[in-house]
């Protein structure tokens, strides 16, 4: 019976002492080791791409933002804007609609959301991209494609008083393209070309 408590007694010590040892490892050492290398290697990305714009954080590369008319749900004609988001780009509240390819729902949603960035951008609907009227499964994609920025090339030129081959170089320039040369597709960061039309327009 004693020796039995004994052993019971020393396989429990064993076991707090590697509870103990995996969680100062694991809990401790480990994220302290891989921030330290992360802050040391790429301080940019281990920050979470913060861009600044006159001294200030105006927001991230990673997480796509609204450019509606202040105090309003209207998409401010002088800037370039994103893809829909059904979380308000809420990066606490990420996900898409979860409605089905074949819901009904989906699909009206699709075609009043084409009509209108349609007339928004004065072109025909047969030249506006998926991108302009689907979400991204994050809801905080801050990308569109180069397609999408060139349709809205016409309109941003008018409003900011800029000719039209400015702006369309600005989205060229703006442009990036396949990761790594062959994984995903060319895209454009909205807040970074958005912030290089206001520098262009305030010239």
């Amino acid at each position: 019976m004693n020796h039995s408590v004994a052993n019971t007694g020393r396989l429990a010590w064993a076991a707090l002492r590697m509870l103990l040892v995996l969680t100062v490892v694991t809990g401790v050492v480990y994220p302290l080791a891989v921030t330290g290398i992360a802050q040391g290697l790429f301080p940019d990305k281990a920050d979470g791409s913060i861009v600044t714009a006159d001294g200030r954080e105006v927001g991230s590369e990673l997480i796509g933002q609204s450019w509606n008319i202040e105090g309003t749900g209207k998409p401010d004609p002088k800037w370039f804007q994103p893809r829909p988001s059904n979380s308000g780009y809420d990066p606490l509240a990420t996900g898409s609609s979860q409605l089905g390819a074949s819901d009904p729902r989906l699909t009206k949603l699709v075609g009043d959301t084409k009509k209108a960035v349609a007339a928004f951008n004065g072109v025909p609907e047969s030249e506006v991209p998926a991108d302009a009227v689907t979400g991204s499964a994050s809801a905080i994609d801050p990308h569109i494609s180069p397609e999408y920025a060139e349709i809205q090339v016409k309109r941003v030129a008018r409003t900011n008083s800029l000719s039209e081959r400015q702006v369309a170089k600005l989205v060229e320039d703006h442009t990036d393209g396949r990761t790594a040369g062959f994984l995903g597709e060319p895209h454009v960061n909205v807040l970074k070309l958005n912030l290089a039309l206001r520098d262009l327009a305030a010239r």
